[in-house]
């Protein structure tokens, strides 16, 4: 796989503890058997330097070194498409039909993050029920294509970067569960599978620290939502490590 004036030496993923696109980083960065250093930074007061090398602003960033100089390759998308076209062990299928499949996938993938964001946000009551009937549905899209695969992996028998980008999302319906039972998942067995597959894969389990479920809580509890009144109800803990995810 190996081309001149690629990315060399020990890659850098700077990280956010919370972000899941950090997560489908790491992730194929472990399946591929890379060597990487991870370095979070407060997205809250971004340090200069990142500032200066990430013109969005946002976290993930790849750094490494190309023809003795360091540069950066920004946002998730581009780093798991560099990383397929430059490491050995490809996540993506061979065949380019199969592979634009997956790649759609993963854009839905990117829909449910943004589905899961409007669903911790929601103010009301009424608009965390909508959001929560919206989120249902798309799994509900997903239950759907899943039974075309055999399992236990998006694909069949093999992980793909598909099952890289929907290992986060589920660590928030872990979260979601800890809270209540909104029936998200209900009647959806082929997701449920998949869920627990991808919870016992070592590199999604990996992807986070140990103090995850608890900096998740706290963020969730902070939003000043339907859902975090929620979680004041069945637990009032303070809250003491706000930040953003």
């Amino acid at each position: 796989m190996s081309e001149k004036n690629e990315i060399t030496g020990k890659l850098v993923l700077v990280s956010h503890p919370l972000c899941p696109y950090v997560q489908r980083a790491a992730i194929s960065l472990s399946e591929k058997d890379v060597p990487f250093e991870r370095v979070d930074i407060d997205l809250a007061a971004k340090p200069d330097w990142f500032k200066a090398i990430s013109p969005l602003g946002k976290v993930p960033l790849l750094r490494g070194r190309r023809e003795g100089e360091e540069v950066s390759i920004f946002e998730s998308a581009v780093i798991l498409e560099f990383l397929e076209e430059t490491e050995a062990n490809p996540l993506h299928p061979a065949d380019p039909y199969a592979r634009a499949r997956h790649r759609a996938w993963i854009e839905f993938g990117s829909a449910i993050l943004n589905a899961i964001g409007r669903f911790y946000s929601a103010s009301t009551e009424a608009g965390f029920l909508i959001e929560s009937a919206a989120l249902s549905a798309m799994f509900g899209r997903l239950e759907t294509e899943l039974a075309a695969s055999d399992g236990p992996w998006f694909a069949g028998p093999r992980f793909s970067l598909v099952d890289a980008v929907h290992g986060p999302i589920f660590r928030y319906l872990d979260a979601f569960d800890r809270i209540g039972d909104f029936g998200i998942l209900e009647a959806k067995p082929r997701v449920q599978a998949w869920r627990k597959a991808l919870s016992e894969r070592r590199s999604i389990s990996n992807a986070v620290a140990p103090d995850y479920p608890l900096r998740l809580d706290t963020f969730l509890r902070a939003k000043g939502s339907y859902l975090s009144s929620l979680i004041g109800r069945s637990d009032p803990r303070p809250s003491t490590l706000a930040r953003s995810a």
